[in-house]
């Protein structure tokens, strides 16, 4: 919207002059939250699931160096570095879905792939000179459960769920 002067202003850079959060990407009144969006299957892509994961973090109120935030975001980048490594399929995305439950204190994290074939398996420990292979085991130390499911119409989700009370002084919207 161009007012008079010619300035040109909109709600949400308004709210983020002040320093708040635009509206609309608060938690509800009950205390939830949700974000869902798709990536390239890429390297770039599973770094950009990451960022964007814990700025929508940041407006629900937990900034990026709270435990909460830096456990989903670990989170997220070993599910996401595991679709683009295993669940590539040219010319598919994955997607990623955070969901954050107040009344449970947790977040819900979900990365879906197209390929069924390689289904994640029960986390173990590598050897000490292998560089790779630590991803699910990290998710198991920070998830307090996690698993995978089919997906309709074709792929898998694997999820995790993060224990994580709203951090003190942040209010639902």
């Amino acid at each position: 919207m161009a007012s008079m002067t010619g300035k040109r202003t909109t709600t949400a850079m308004k709210a983020g002059e002040r320093g708040e959060a635009p509206r609309g990407f608060g938690l509800t009144a009950n205390g939830y939250g949700s974000l869902s969006r798709q990536f390239p299957s890429t390297p770039r892509g599973a770094r950009l699931a990451r960022r964007t994961v814990v700025r929508q973090l940041g407006y629900w109120g937990f900034g990026p160096m709270t435990d909460a935030s830096c456990s989903v975001a670990l989170v997220v980048a070993e599910l996401a570095a595991n679709a683009v490594c295993h669940g590539r399929l040219r010319g598919r995305n994955f997607h990623v879905r955070v969901d954050y439950e107040g009344p449970a204190s947790r977040f819900r994290i979900e990365v879906s792939d197209a390929v069924l074939g390689r289904t994640p398996e029960h986390p173990k420990l590598p050897p000490d000179d292998q560089e790779s292979g630590r991803g699910l085991f990290l998710v198991e130390c920070l998830a307090s459960r996690w698993g995978w499911e089919p997906r309709n119409p074709i792929g898998k989700t694997v999820w995790a769920e993060v224990a994580a009370a709203l951090p003190q002084g942040a209010r639902p919207a």
